[in-house]
Parts: C-alpha cells; structure tokens; sequence
C-alpha cells in the first residue's frame, strides 16, 4: 500500500474523540494513545498538559458552563463528535461512619454528575449525526460493596445504572453506551483520593486494608493496556452494556458475586481483604 493510500485510509477512519481526566494516569495514556493513531483527540482537564498527539482544554467537568464553553471549542473543529470517554474520577478511602456529606457530595459530583453532564452536553451532536460511542468508565469495585471504600463503589455503581438506562434512551440515534469496568491500574490514584479521617474503632482494620489497596494498585495493569484494550472496543460496531478488564483475580470476583451465597461471597472477600 503506497503512502498515500495509507494517509487515506487513517483519515477514513479518524474519529474526534473526547477523553476527560487526561493530565495524568489512563486518561493521558489513553488520549496520547489514540492521538498517535491519527484520531483527533480533545482532552478536557482541569489541569493543561502539554501533548504532540491531543489538545488539553482546561475543564472543570463538574462546571456546567466550563463543559459547554470545552464541547463548542470541539466543536469549532468540524461538526462531528464521534466518541465520548468518561474517564476523570476520584477515589474515596475510609469507614461510612466517619464520612462527612462534603465528601461523599466530592465524590459522586465528579464520579456521577461530571460524567452525566458531558453525555448531556454531546448528545445533540450525536443525535443529528445519528452516530455515537460514549464510554463510562467504572469499576470492577462497583460490582461490590468494597470495605472502607464504600462510597467509591456506590458512585460507580450509581453512574454504571445510569448507563444502563440512558442506552434505551438513545438507541433511536444509534447512539451506543456501556460502562467499562476496570481492575487496578499502575496510576497515582492514591495521590487523588479523598481520605477521610479514620476513628480509633476502625484504625487498626483500615491501615491494614489501606496498605493492601496501595500493593494492588502499584501491581496493577499498566495504563497503555487500557488504552489499547479501549481502542479495540470503539471498534467494535455493536457494544454490550458492561465490559471488564484487568487481571483475573479481581475479574473473577463479579461472576463470583452473582453465583454465591452473600455469606460465602463475603468470607471470600474478607480474605482477600484480610480481613479474616
């Protein structure tokens, strides 16, 4: 194939690709990663990076006027929005008890609210162009209630239930939707969780637990694996609703918690954990 015809093919195939969360970890992987492919690739975050393959559009996503002034920027580049990928978010680490409202609120308004008002704020693009991926991204820990980590889970599972929901809503558009639930990943995650303090009751159990988390997270799945991982999924011409990827050990755990009883999940849980 001579190099022109090459130059044809991949701007046949270019998408315009919105990612969020890109100033660092899978977000940065991801947007340089489909950057080098040719797509052209939007980068919204609240902190600019500086990129041969995407542009950064320093956004606030939980900001509704920030999100729409960053979709019209796109927007100016060509009347196309192909996909969407929902990727910011923020851990969130300690006991329900010790959880203030100001914290849980920090994080569902950047884990769920964020994530709905960037489908809301491209959905009228893709509905008059009758074509659309949009990718949520989620947990495996969303599937479960994951100790000390409650509040985590309970936002990514609100945002996979919406997802379940808005894909009836916009099918008429062959607008395609799913959650991706991922495993651990290689990133700085624990730089960027809200910690809440943690009372004397609970301490000795949580650093246990703590420490655990921050093992599995260093020994996690490297963020270009996702990316590549992503890149074939918005390939795909028909999606499922729910995808999982990262090591077997922690996919194993969702078919686990549909096919166990609650009280045997949970033992096996708590040694994972050690909780035992």
């Amino acid at each position: 194939m001579s190099d022109a015809a090459k130059r044809l093919r991949m701007n046949s195939n270019r998408k315009t690709i919105i990612i969020t969360g890109t100033s660092s970890g899978i977000g940065f992987a991801l947007a340089e990663y489909l950057g080098k492919k040719g797509h052209q690739v939007f980068g919204l975050s609240r902190k600019t990076v500086e990129s041969l393959y995407f542009k950064t559009l320093q956004t606030d996503i939980t900001d509704h006027t920030q999100v729409q002034k960053a979709i019209a920027e796109v927007l100016k580049t060509g009347s196309r929005i192909d996909v969407l990928i929902n990727n910011a978010g923020m851990g969130m680490v300690g006991a329900i008890e010790d959880s203030t409202k100001e914290d849980i609120w920090k994080v569902f308004n950047l884990n769920l609210v964020g994530a709905v008002q960037l489908m809301t704020a491209v959905l009228p693009t893709m509905r008059m162009q009758k074509d659309g991926k949009i990718i949520n991204i989620s947990s495996i820990g969303s599937e479960m209630g994951l100790p000390f980590r409650g509040f985590y889970s309970a936002s990514k599972s609100a945002l996979d239930k919406v997802t379940e929901a808005i894909r009836y809503e916009v099918d008429p558009w062959n607008v395609q939707v799913c959650s991706l639930h991922l495993g651990d990943i290689k990133t700085k995650i624990a730089e960027n969780r809200v910690r809440t303090s943690v009372s004397e009751p609970y301490q000795k159990t949580f650093n246990k637990v703590y420490e655990l988390m921050n093992s599995h997270v260093n020994e996690g799945t490297e963020p270009v694996d996702v990316a590549e991982y992503i890149d074939k999924l918005i390939a795909k011409d028909r999606w499922k609703a729910h995808y999982y990827f990262g090591k077997f050990g922690q996919k194993i755990g969702v078919p686990l918690k549909w096919l166990l009883p609650q009280n045997l999940y949970e033992s096996l849980m708590k040694k994972y954990n050690k909780l035992d």
